[in-house]
């Protein structure tokens, strides 16, 4: 799971101090894979995923957003995925216009550098994910990420499992087969099916790092 921590706290301000609060429920089309990329995301809570609809019928999940983060913002001039609410969310919109009354054209080149590097951090970390990694250590680094990112043991899942095997590149049945050999090596313990704890977090460091 990748955390979006390159984004500056100068551009958080001003998308605070311009940005228009949106809300959408969850499941909810925040904007379309191809749309005209006009508007820049804050969120302010819930959490967003953004995916590609291929051709053949899957779906690969870019990433995932959580409070704070910035999105939407792209070097050309559409949207190569869409996103969509996991959860109610809340969320600060700010078009490209209104950064540069704002701002200037300085700031929103900033906003698109910080956005461009985080892209490509996230893009390398996730292929790393996917082509060096076996089932169960991406399952742990998944689930690694989201403890971190939340600085807490017990951690509340806003996608479900079919979203964790799309992003991870496993089937849904894998996904679920890794969980059950964490818990049953009393690394991770699922309260719920959206909710788990961290039991051992050495041992998840480590299966997570192999």
């Amino acid at each position: 799971m990748i955390c979006s921590e390159t984004i500056l706290r100068e551009d958080h301000d001003l998308i605070s101090r311009i940005g228009v609060p949106m809300t959408f429920a969850k499941d909810e089309e925040i904007y379309g894979q191809g749309e005209r990329a006009d508007l820049v995301y804050r969120m302010i809570s819930g959490t967003v995923r953004t995916s590609r609809f291929m051709a053949d019928g899957r779906r690969p999940i870019g990433d995932f957003y959580y409070p704070g983060d910035v999105f939407g913002l792209e070097t050309t001039g559409s949207h190569s995925m869409a996103a969509e609410a996991l959860s109610d969310c809340v969320i600060l919109a700010a078009s490209r216009q209104a950064i540069l009354a704002a701002g200037g054209e300085e700031e929103l080149k900033d906003l698109m550098w910080d956005a461009t590097v985080r892209d490509l951090e996230s893009a390398r970390e996730h292929l790393t994910l996917l082509v060096r990694k076996s089932a169960s250590e991406r399952v742990a680094s998944f689930l690694l990420g989201l403890a971190q990112r939340r600085g807490e043991t017990a951690v509340e899942l806003a996608m479900g499992r079919q979203d964790m095997a799309d992003y991870l590149g496993l089937t849904i049945e894998t996904v679920s087969r890794m969980i059950t050999q964490l818990q049953s090596s009393g690394v991770v313990e699922f309260e719920s099916c959206r909710r788990f704890r961290v039991r051992d977090r050495e041992a998840l460091e480590d299966l997570a790092a192999a």
